[in-house]
């Protein structure tokens, strides 16, 4: 039986509801208690067979991606391959719609998306802890795009548990004109705060997402790396603002930055704060989504 000839699969974007993070360890990395909310902004990565590994790219912000084994999903294919002790040559097509370096885990949803598509179109017959490892070695992010809902992750980021979600979540995500370096915000954090205490997941952020409550969520948001990146990038301070006075219930710098996310109480109000932030003059552009939203999916394969 011969495999697909080519397999799409769907990858969310992520916001970080809390990111409490721990002064650097010896590794370089820092302890964290991160807890993701997949938000419905997608990518989309499709496979096909090929004789050597490519990487295309298409959509908002295609141009600051890769196209070369840097690439996070071509780590990916190449990860999955040499488990399996076969070639790598496959034809990866992104088709970007996460804002890039904009501290969404755009690269990691693709590394994700390419590693279940590599899966599907070769037949390797990964179980899902053995895709899960592959992810934890690719990076802190890749392991929750893969899984997708909500997660608390601690160690660097890549050890889940997953969470119970009691609704639905509307957001407005501003897109800024620019990126952020996630090293960079990491050793401003370090300099700001050389001596950060152990993280823990909040109680009663953790109590909110189970009842489903977006009050009691935008009482409990928080963000470490906040002030690394708005010192790196301070007119995130101003997107903050004019997001806070059209009405979102919260705010807050979306990870490593520099997209910030704005909590609202329903899809009205998500689309009134969008709609002002557009007119602002303080972002690039404005995006709605929901959450929790499932993580990487096939959603397409062509025999």
């Amino acid at each position: 039986m011969t495999g697909p000839r080519s397999v799409t699969v769907r990858v969310p974007a992520k916001v970080n509801v809390q990111l409490a993070v721990g002064a650097a360890r010896a590794d370089g990395f820092h302890d964290l208690a991160n807890v993701f909310l997949a938000v419905g902004l997608y990518d989309e990565v499709t496979a096909t067979p090929a004789a050597e590994l490519r990487i295309a790219c298409a959509g908002p912000g295609a141009d600051q991606v890769p196209l070369d084994r840097t690439n996070l999903a071509a780590r990916a294919a190449e990860a999955l391959a040499a488990r399996y002790g076969r070639s790598d040559g496959v034809h990866l097509h992104i088709a970007k719609d996460i804002p890039v370096a904009g501290g969404m885990a755009g690269g990691s949803a693709d590394a994700a998306g390419a590693l279940l598509a590599c899966d599907a179109l070769w037949g390797t017959g990964a179980t899902r802890g053995e895709l899960l490892g592959i992810c934890a070695e690719l990076g802190s992010d890749v392991p929750f795009s893969l899984v997708g809902g909500a997660a608390l992750g601690t160690g660097r980021g890549e050890q889940l548990t997953e969470l119970t979600v009691g609704g639905t979540f509307h957001w407005v995500f501003a897109v800024a004109d620019g990126g952020l370096s996630t090293p960079a915000v990491y050793r401003e954090f370090d300099r700001l705060t050389p001596r950060a205490p152990a993280p823990e997941a909040s109680e009663p952020l953790l109590a909110a997402l189970r009842t489903g409550d977006a009050t009691a969520l935008a009482a409990t948001l928080g963000n470490d790396l906040q002030p690394a990146a708005l010192s790196l990038f301070p007119s995130l301070a101003d997107t903050l603002s004019a997001g806070t006075a059209a009405g979102a219930l919260a705010a807050v710098v979306s990870g490593s930055g520099p997209t910030t996310a704005f909590l609202t109480k329903d899809a009205e109000s998500a689309a009134h704060v969008a709609e002002t932030l557009r007119a602002s003059g303080t972002c690039r552009t404005a995006r709605v989504a929901e959450s929790p939203a499932p993580g990487a999916t096939v959603t397409g394969a062509r025999a």
